[in-house]
């Protein structure tokens, strides 16, 4: 390019870099808006663990070219810049945007040198300015997802730039320009597909051009050989070998290209483009007058709208529409300069051929000419036309300029143009600051389209501003009474709202609105992949209704029979499955999932749950470990396969899932349960002050941590620290007042440590209230009547307690010792019933190694959220081993630690009955 670029002076180039980063400074503080969230947020192409190969397989929005929802929009080396964005600073907009600025001065600097081929010195400068300010280039160039624009037109017009290299002396054919310039046209076509439509330009330059033809010699030579009169001259013979050469080039990219889509072209709506799917002859009219619309936004870009799908521009219906007076004009406007430049030789015609070439040529793509397109209007598809405007605009100022009487006025209108333009330029970019500040100033210029509307919506639910939302939904279903998406986006704020009874009327008016079955028909050719959701949404809405289960899954199987490729409904399928107790139905769907998509780190985690519910964690284990080669950073697949190591029993896993657990603390710092569940680990690996200090950290973060209080307390009473495990458990009843086991350990401490009767008996009357028939709280208030020396009540109390667990014989024996006890009243003395003798102690026979609460809050499986862009949400459930249930699976060595303690209770037992005895 520095080579091409050597006819323009370092001044003339600084003055352009100068211009643009005046027009554009402040796109650098815009962020990802609109097609950028797809194309940049979403696309995980864009991750430096996407395999590069990917970019080649899948479209421009990441979606697999196999697929029929993917745009084919075939970018690969678009997204490869992307990818390097990411590489160097991830997610931090500004760089995309700079890059994108960068892109830009370049493309007006390759201009300039383009422009100086047909136009003088000052001329091709006032054109590149005005490419450089003209406002319609926003949208190119403050939109991330212009860059392929950008990208395709440095290679657009280095392509053409080469060819105009390939005339050599005396006419003669220079190969090594024209093979340069088919690379590059693929280049570009990598770009973006319009790259492909340089090869015209580079036609029609090499024959008006380059060998100085006009249309009435042509005729003339055709004729003379038709009527045998002569022959075709050998500098024509040679021109028509470079086209040859030039157009072969050209199909065997077209066949490559359709092979890529595999011949299948793109699925939209007719909201996208409402004029493709009209009868004749509103289709060919409107087509038409998009063409002087486009024009117009060209000549006067003062109102500029991101979005011109729906009913943005109104259809022309008949030929009385007064539009077709704009389209009429259009046309002979057009073929006025047409004739002038084909029919007339000299350097003024050739200016205005290569000028309209560079206008029509690349814009016939998006022209509904060959293929209907998922738009009516889009700006950044005009930014190469708008290079043959500029030269345009050029070419008759220079001509205005040479007048003496118009020379002043014509330096007056360049000096305004240029100045509000430009103006218009940096004021627009601003609109690029927010999705919301985006599509406000696209209701600004038009209120008739609902997906406006709807986006405006969206903006404000990611704010989680619900209410004015909903106005803003509402407000497109008002614009477009059958827009499916509108009412499903009504729908879901509803629900947002916990507004269900409304949220379903709205998913049912949007089911109304889908295709009916038609037995035979191929669906997916009709409906819309993300109209689909609609089902998801309405079945998750209904699901959580235990009574509507079955019809809930009838609408995942609904919208199953009508796209077998469905992905997500397979997923939220699997996950009612599984709350159904079917799991092995959900093991089936989340495998039908894993046929379409096995690179989805999603579907292994969720099979990993249903191996849970099979009560199967070697296999649940195998699919989370898939998940994390996946993903490895999969945030769910860390906790829940530490978790699963955890209470395996087997210590050679637990530094595995310590790792694990670390690197989830370090995703989710503000997530307690990490730091709970790690403490749990030192716990069971005898790492008291390791345990310790992660209680703590749990307790710090979340305060109210049921598990971590009772657990924290009970590790303190394990290890001879009691009365530190006072204010832990102050703590603990002051959230939790009916804690059971609290209560039964502060007690006992009371009891045993403080010596404190009567704090200890509030303990374990407590407990009675909450639970008559708690053996252990009962048990310890019998001590406690013992310790008070009230024989009758202690063996009532007791009589009692056995009638509860008449299985129990330490509560007989205690039993007895008190009757023996009432029977010898006349006994000087009477030993003491410590509470760690009955139930206390009982209690630590077990407790110790069991009392350990776990409260994991375990998250299932990955669901669809309910709205209709696809995403997804973790949703949570309680794991099987609740706040108050005791930890399962304990390895060998603690089953032994724990038959250790049992004995010597036991002793203990044996020696308080000896004293109660009087041995």
């Amino acid at each position: 390019l520095l080579e091409k670029m050597a006819d323009v002076s370092l001044k003339e180039a600084a003055l352009i870099v100068g211009v643009v980063a005046a027009c554009y400074w402040n796109s650098l503080f815009c962020g990802f808006v609109f097609d950028d969230v797809s194309a940049i947020l979403d696309n995980k192409d864009l991750h430096p663990s996407t395999p590069l190969k990917n970019l080649f397989q899948n479209d421009f929005w990441g979606t697999p070219m196999s697929e029929e929802r993917s745009h084919k929009s075939y970018r690969p080396l678009t997204v490869l810049t992307f990818r390097l964005n990411y590489l160097f600073s991830e997610l931090n907009a500004v760089s995309y945007h700079f890059l994108n600025l960068v892109f830009h001065v370049v493309v007006c600097v390759v201009f300039l040198k383009v422009c100086k081929l047909f136009l003088d010195n000052r001329s091709s400068v006032v054109a590149s300015l005005l490419f450089a300010v003209h406002p319609i280039h926003t949208e190119a160039v403050t939109g991330v997802v212009g860059r392929a624009e950008l990208l395709s037109s440095i290679f657009f017009l280095a392509a053409f730039l080469s060819y105009t290299k390939s005339k050599g002396p005396d006419n003669t054919i220079v190969w090594t320009p024209i093979a340069v310039t088919v690379f590059l046209v693929a280049v570009a076509t990598l770009c973006k597909e319009q790259g492909i439509t340089v090869v015209g330009i580079c036609c029609v330059y090499e024959v008006f051009i380059a060998q100085g033809y006009t249309l009435p010699v042509l005729l003339d030579t055709a004729v003379q050989i038709l009527q045998g009169k002569g022959s075709i001259p050998f500098s024509m013979l040679q021109t028509l070998l470079k086209l040859i050469v030039l157009m072969f080039s050209t199909l065997l990219l077209v066949v490559v290209r359709v092979q890529v889509i595999q011949s299948q072209l793109p699925v939209f709506t007719r909201f996208d483009n409402p004029a493709a799917v009209s009868p004749s002859p509103a289709r060919q009219l409107t087509f038409n007058y998009l063409l002087p619309v486009n024009a117009w936004l060209l000549l006067n870009p003062s109102e500029l709208c991101c979005d011109w799908t729906m009913g943005t521009i109104p259809l022309v219906e008949s030929l009385l529409d007064v539009r077709n007076v704009a389209t009429l004009t259009f046309f002979c406007f057009l073929g006025s300069l047409i004739v002038f430049s084909l029919r007339y030789p000299g350097d003024s015609s050739k200016t205005v051929l290569m000028a309209l070439c560079l206008i029509v040529l690349p814009f016939i793509p998006a022209s509904n000419l060959f293929f209907p397109v998922g738009f009516v209007v889009a700006e950044r598809v005009l930014y190469v036309p708008s290079m043959g405007f500029c030269i345009l605009v050029a070419h008759g100022w220079k001509k205005l300029s040479s007048k003496s009487v118009l020379r002043k006025i014509s330096w007056m209108c360049l000096a305004v143009v240029l100045f509000t333009h430009a103006l218009k330029t940096l004021h627009r970019n601003w609109d690029w600051e927010s999705e919301y500040t985006l599509f406000m100033s696209a209701l600004k210029v038009n209120k008739n389209n609902a997906k406006l509307w709807n986006n405006v919506g969206h903006a404000l639910e990611n704010e989680k501003n619900f209410e004015r939302a909903l106005q803003f939904f509402i407000q497109a279903t008002q614009v477009q009474p059958d827009d499916i998406g509108a009412h499903m986006n009504v729908g879901r704020t509803y629900k947002n709202l916990n507004k269900t009874k409304e949220a379903e009327e709205s998913y049912m008016i949007a089911k109304s609105l889908m295709p009916q079955i038609i037995p035979g028909k191929k669906y997916a050719a009709r409906v819309a992949p993300n109209h689909l959701n609609v089902y998801i949404n309405l079945a998750n809405l209904i699901r959580a209704n235990e009574s509507r289960l079955e019809e809930a899954d009838q609408l995942y199987r609904q919208a199953i029979s009508m796209r077998p490729d469905f992905k997500q409904a397979y997923i939220s399928r699997g996950e009612l499955l599984l709350k159904m107790n079917k799991p092995l139905k959900a093991k089936e769907a989340y495998l039908r999932a894993l046929e379409l998509d096995r690179t989805n780190a999603d579907l292994w985690y969720n099979l990993a749950i249903v191996y849970i519910e099979l009560k199967d964690p070697t296999e649940a284990l195998k699919n989370f470990n898939r998940a994390l080669e996946l993903n490895p950073t999969h945030k769910l697949a860390l906790f829940n396969s530490a978790l699963l190591m955890q209470e395996s029993g087997d210590a050679r896993l637990r530094p595995e899932a310590k790792q694990r657990l670390l690197y989830y603390v370090k995703e989710e710092p503000q997530d307690a349960n990490g730091y709970f569940n790690l403490g749990m680990l030192a716990m069971d690996d005898k790492k008291d002050m390791e345990a310790e200090a992660w209680m703590k950290k749990a307790i710090r973060l979340q305060p109210n941590f049921r598990s971590a209080l009772f657990n924290l307390a009970l590790l303190y009473s394990q290890t001879g620290k009691e009365l530190m495990a006072l204010p832990v458990l102050e703590d603990l009843l002051r959230y939790y007042p009916d804690h059971t086991k609290g209560l039964i350990l502060k007690g006992d401490i009371l009891m045993n440590q403080k010596k404190d009767i009567v704090g200890a008996k509030m303990c374990f009357e407590k407990i009675l209230e909450l639970d008559p028939n708690n053996v252990q709280g009962k048990h310890n208030l019998c001590v406690v009547y013992f310790e008070e020396r009230d024989l009758m009540k202690a063996e009532k109390c007791l009589v009692e307690t056995l009638a509860l667990a008449p299985h129990e014989e330490y509560i007989q024996r205690h039993l007895n010792i008190v009757r023996s006890k009432i029977a010898s009243l006349s006994a000087t003395e009477q030993s003491s019933l410590p509470a760690d003798g009955t139930a206390a102690a009982e209690e630590k026979k077990n407790s110790f190694q069991n009392l350990k609460e776990v409260k994991n809050e375990q998250k299932t499986t990955q669901t669809t959220v309910d709205n209709n862009k696809g995403h997804s949400e973790n949703k949570k459930r309680t794991e099987k081993n609740n706040m108050d249930k005791e930890t399962p699976k304990k390895s060998t060595k603690e089953i032994k630690d724990i038959e250790k303690k049992r004995v010597a209770a036991l002793k203990r037992l044996e020696e308080i009955e000896r004293i109660l005895n009087g041995e």
